[in-house]
């Protein structure tokens, strides 16, 4: 397993559900991300930071929400724009899928806010995109569909990878440009 592989989604939950935490895999997920994109330093104890709760332990090394840090960390940072959402598999059903989507949508605006704070400096059009990852947040999940549902699905999930690299370009790669320049 290479250092930009996220961990099976079974085994964040797994993780998860040992821990006790009130998050699902894909939620977890998206505040990690949220976290990262707005500046927020990749350290260990990042479920104590993105949950807000100081009691957490750090993740102990190699387990599934180390390796979960480890790679998203590798993947937002990776030039080749290899950013994965962890989310379940296309042959889940489609409301749950969606609803997964939704969930680590729901994450990543949570663990942005805490990390970029109330007044980021964002291009135009990362200001566009965090007010569509807003209203995907809000959205509901869908009991059934075809498949002109399951290619908007695809095309959602492909803006919410892409809103998060423009996100994270505006919010740590354009700050850390900033200070090489001085």
């Amino acid at each position: 397993m290479s250092q930009n592989s996220l961990p099976d989604l079974s085994e964040v939950d797994a993780e998860i559900r040992r821990l006790a935490l009130a998050s699902s895999a894909p939620e977890l997920h998206g505040s990690l991300c949220g976290w990262l994109a707005g500046g927020g330093a990749p350290v260990r104890e990042w479920p104590a930071k993105v949950l807000v709760d100081d009691t957490l332990a750090a993740p102990a090394e190699g387990s599934p929400l180390d390796r979960l840090r480890t790679a998203s960390v590798a993947q937002l940072e990776d030039r080749s724009f290899d950013f994965a959402l962890m989310l379940p598999g296309a042959d889940a059903p489609l409301v749950q899928r969606s609803g997964a989507l939704f969930d680590w949508c729901r994450g990543f605006l949570g663990g942005f806010g805490l990390a970029a704070g109330a007044r980021p400096k964002l291009s135009e059009e990362s200001t566009e995109a965090l007010g569509d990852l807003a209203r995907l947040a809000r959205a509901e999940a869908q009991e059934d569909g075809d498949e002109e549902d399951e290619a908007a699905l695809a095309e959602i999930e492909e803006f919410v990878r892409v809103a998060t690299l423009l996100l994270h370009g505006d919010c740590v790669l354009a700050a850390r440009h900033r200070q090489s320049l001085n």
